[in-house]
């Protein structure tokens, strides 16, 4: 399992990754000291877990989180135990508070190696989506709204709606908003698995339940879940190819 150490405390960065090293099946890729270096190392080494603090100065863990396209799976280590509720409204794979105990980081990775491994069959994929830069229905996305927090799996989004300088995000009963432009979500949404289906809406294709004709040549297509979203003349003639034999 690649690891990635991020916390702005040196001591605090070392301590972890000797306890680390008495896991065979754990292998440190790198740390980091605050969130753009962060975010540089994990675009570039593609860990598997980030160990990361929640309070460092100018960033948090969380603002780190909502600035990455793909994110791994996420260990939260912190002295602040009042970020524990909200650590696992984003669910985060486990919380550690320091100093870490050897027993709580050996029960952290076992969660991890379980998790890795009900995934296992998907990783050569998942690789490949990563170096193609596209994000595929496997992947997850960190969203933050307010004070809200989630990890969300592509294929649980069913609809990306865009609002102005933000997009509506809809995954089961929550539509939070994120501040990007659709169009640069589109450029990184994997073409087989998301469809631009017109200038506000981008849809999830595994999620299309109907398409019925509409005015103009145009579409209206039923997602399940009961949202019908209007696919633009100009869009239907590619979208029936995508969804023909």
């Amino acid at each position: 399992m690649r690891a990635l150490v991020i916390d702005d405390e040196r001591l605090a960065r070392k301590e972890l990754i000797n306890l680390l090293s008495q896991f065979d099946q754990v292998e440190v890729v790198g740390e980091a000291n605050n969130v753009d270096d962060a975010k540089e190392k994990i675009e570039s080494l593609l860990p598997d877990v980030v160990f990361l603090d929640i309070q460092m100065p100018e960033k948090t863990g969380f603002d780190l989180l909502e600035e990455l396209d793909n994110v791994p799976h996420v260990i939260f280590t912190t002295a602040y135990d009042e970020y524990a509720l909200k650590a696992f409204q984003v669910n985060a794979l486990d919380y550690l508070l320091k100093p870490v105990e050897q027993k709580r980081l050996g029960e952290a990775i076992e969660r991890l190696q379980k998790k890795l491994s009900e995934t296992s069959e998907r990783q050569a994929e998942v690789t490949a989506a990563h170096q193609n830069k596209k994000l595929t229905l496997d992947d997850q996305v960190f969203v933050k709204d307010g004070d809200r927090c989630w990890f969300v799996k592509l294929s649980n989004v069913r609809l990306f709606e865009s609002d102005g300088n933000y997009i509506k995000v809809y995954f089961d009963n929550n539509k939070p908003m994120i501040h990007k432009s659709l169009n640069a979500l589109d450029e990184r949404l994997d073409e087989k698995s998301f469809f631009r289906a017109s200038r506000k809406h981008i849809i999830n294709l595994s999620w299309v339940e109907a398409i019925e004709p509409w005015f103009n040549g145009g579409l209206v297509v039923t997602l399940k879940g009961g949202d019908r979203i209007e696919v633009s003349r100009r869009q239907a003639a590619r979208f029936k190819d995508m969804m023909s034999l």
